[in-house]
């Protein structure tokens, strides 16, 4: 994202923070996209969840060799990948594939079929009420999912440590209750904030600013789902660099 286009997104997300014109129809569009992105979201990430926390604690116990190092190790090495890492950043980049590029194409066919038009004309704020309930229900619903994700995540290690023999349940709890710190809790709920910030804000970018048809519709969102992923990225790294 060049400086142009950064300078368009501030001025778009100025114009999304304005004065709603009214409250009850903005709360009845936030609870769909709530709806949409949390609900509509918590089967892929109970199953992407589930299968890394099992495969983490299978390469853990793989590259425990020595003897000296006993197996509950395995538990907290796997609970702390998973909260800090694993579920919040994970969890961001599927849903960016998945949410992203659902609100870029909505609110690109909009403006390419000049709906987006025909709501300025009425005198309706088009960026407040297309885009704001999208980025209120990712902030809210992106943490909620990220917490799920942290629990089935320790979980799926729970599973694929035991029936796989790696670990036995007892190693396993021991480990992931042993010298917990919460505070790692916050940093993920902080990473997984920013990133429902920029699933829902970046691609609704790139959707409203479309020109053209529908080949420039599947351009942009493409786009929006490679650039989000980057942010994302971008944003780890810093908030872990802050916060840790």
């Amino acid at each position: 994202m060049n400086f142009t286009n950064f300078g368009k997104y501030i001025l778009l997300l100025k114009a999304v923070f304005r004065r709603p014109e009214k409250t009850k129809i903005y709360l009845k569009a936030i609870f769909q996209q709530m709806d949409f992105i949390g609900v509509g979201s918590l089967g892929l990430i109970s199953i992407i969840s589930t299968f890394i926390g099992a495969v983490m604690t299978l390469q853990i116990a793989f590259q425990l060799v020595s003897d000296l190092i006993p197996k509950t190790i395995i538990g907290s090495v796997n609970r702390d990948s998973s909260i800090l890492e694993l579920s919040p950043t994970i969890s961001a980049i599927v849903l960016a594939g998945k949410i992203g590029s659902a609100i870029s194409s909505e609110i690109g066919t909009m403006r390419v079929t000049e709906q987006i038009d025909a709501l300025e004309i009425m005198g309706i704020n088009a960026p407040g009420y297309l885009i704001l309930p999208k980025i209120l229900a990712g902030i809210t619903m992106v943490p909620v999912l990220v917490i799920i994700s942290m629990v089935l995540s320790i979980g799926g290690g729970y599973l694929g440590g035991t029936l796989s023999g790696a670990v036995s349940a007892a190693e396993y709890i021991q480990g992931i209750t042993t010298d917990f710190n919460p505070y790692t809790i916050t940093v993920a709920l902080t990473k997984a904030f920013v990133f429902g910030f920029i699933i829902t804000s970046v691609p609704a970018y790139e959707g409203f600013y479309v020109k053209g048809g529908a080949l420039e519709v599947a351009q942009a969102s493409t786009r929006a789902v490679v650039v989000s992923c980057i942010s994302i990225l971008a944003c780890d790294y810093l908030v872990t660099q802050l916060l840790l």
